[in-house]
């Protein structure tokens, strides 16, 4: 793991946009799958470029805001704005601003690189976007928080991952709706 530790401590933002490339399209595709119930190549080379270059991007802004609400949810402490926290109370802070200020941010920003890719407007599902940020995103970043800072990105690249898994299982039925 030092290996892993030294290269992401090295070249934080390249390692972030590569993890995400990687694991952002990988729970794309495993989505696709999972609503279709069989395994294919949901896009085109052209679109599976593209949607790595929109992970890779929206990584970007991740690595930007944990960095930052580390920084904030810090400074608030320093000047008394919030309690004592111990390491989960700190990581849930993190978590809880983070996804609370940036979070529709990127939210909108995925959607509309989506958009952009797809060459077309679909903003169906948006709120259930929105609502992730509460029940999936606040208690996986508050478990994101915890571990020491070399591991976090790579662990929301997964997240990533596991999300695309939820939201196949969970669009299943709309698909098979649609289909009869």
């Amino acid at each position: 793991m030092d290996w892993y530790i030294n290269l992401v401590t090295a070249h934080p933002i390249l390692t972030a946009m590569a993890q995400f490339a990687v694991l952002g399209t990988l729970g794309d595709i495993i989505s696709k799958w999972l609503v279709a119930r069989r395994f294919f190549m949901p896009f085109n080379t052209s679109t599976t470029l593209l949607k790595m270059l929109e992970w890779a991007l929206l990584a970007i802004c991740i690595k930007y805001a944990f960095v930052g609400f580390n920084g904030f949810v810090d400074i608030l402490a320093a000047h008394n704005m919030l309690p004592e926290l111990g390491k989960v109370g700190r990581a849930f802070s993190i978590s809880t601003t983070m996804n609370l200020q940036f979070g529709p941010f990127l939210v909108i920003a995925h959607r509309l690189l989506d958009n952009a890719i797809a060459r077309k407007s679909n903003w169906d599902g948006l709120d259930k976007g929105m609502l992730s940020l509460l029940w999936f995103w606040i208690p996986a970043h508050t478990l994101t928080f915890i571990l020491p800072k070399p591991f976090q990105i790579g662990l929301a690249a997964l997240w990533s991952v596991a999300l695309g898994i939820i939201l196949g299982f969970y669009n299943r039925g709309n698909y098979s709706a649609a289909q009869s």
